[in-house]
């Protein structure tokens, strides 16, 4: 892909690409050393804008360091709309507990059983069951076979 189709999406429209349809062109040494200059010079402005931006990005760039048990508070603004969101200062979370296996899972607990269903597939019926399961103190639903359970 060419710099200028990779920086805007479409092709360039130089001089270089125009040709009548039925027109056979002969491309001599001139031209191609005036198409090699062109692209030098794309390349370099290419840098120099990319090393624009890293510096105006590096300016601005903080470095983030927390020690544990500090308190962090985040605040939020929206994308879109007018209204700016503050948060209040006053409303401090404070993190549960969460258990967590030796291989790094978190466990699942059924916690009640929702609904139940028989489905006809086939000619045949399957039971279902929807459970609700308990991980990390978050409720999620899911269906599932009454044999399972």
């Amino acid at each position: 892909m060419a710099p200028y189709e990779a920086l805007y999406g479409r092709k360039c429209q130089s001089p270089l690409c125009w040709h009548e349809t039925g027109e056979r062109s002969l491309l001599g040494p001139e031209m191609i050393a005036e198409t090699t200059e062109q692209i030098k010079k794309i390349r370099s402005r290419m840098l120099i804008a990319q090393s624009r931006q890293k510096s105006y990005a590096d300016r601005r760039q903080k470095p983030l360091e927390f020690e544990e048990g500090e308190h962090v508070f985040l605040k939020v603004t929206p994308t879109t709309g007018l209204r700016k969101y503050t948060p209040d200062v006053s409303h401090v979370l404070e993190p549960e507990p969460i258990q967590v296996r030796e291989d790094l899972t978190l466990p699942v607990i059924p916690v009640r059983i929702d609904d139940f269903s028989i489905k006809r597939l086939c000619g045949r019926e399957v039971s279902l069951v929807k459970v609700a399961w308990s991980r990390a103190g978050i409720e999620e639903h899911t269906w599932e076979l009454e044999s399972d359970i």
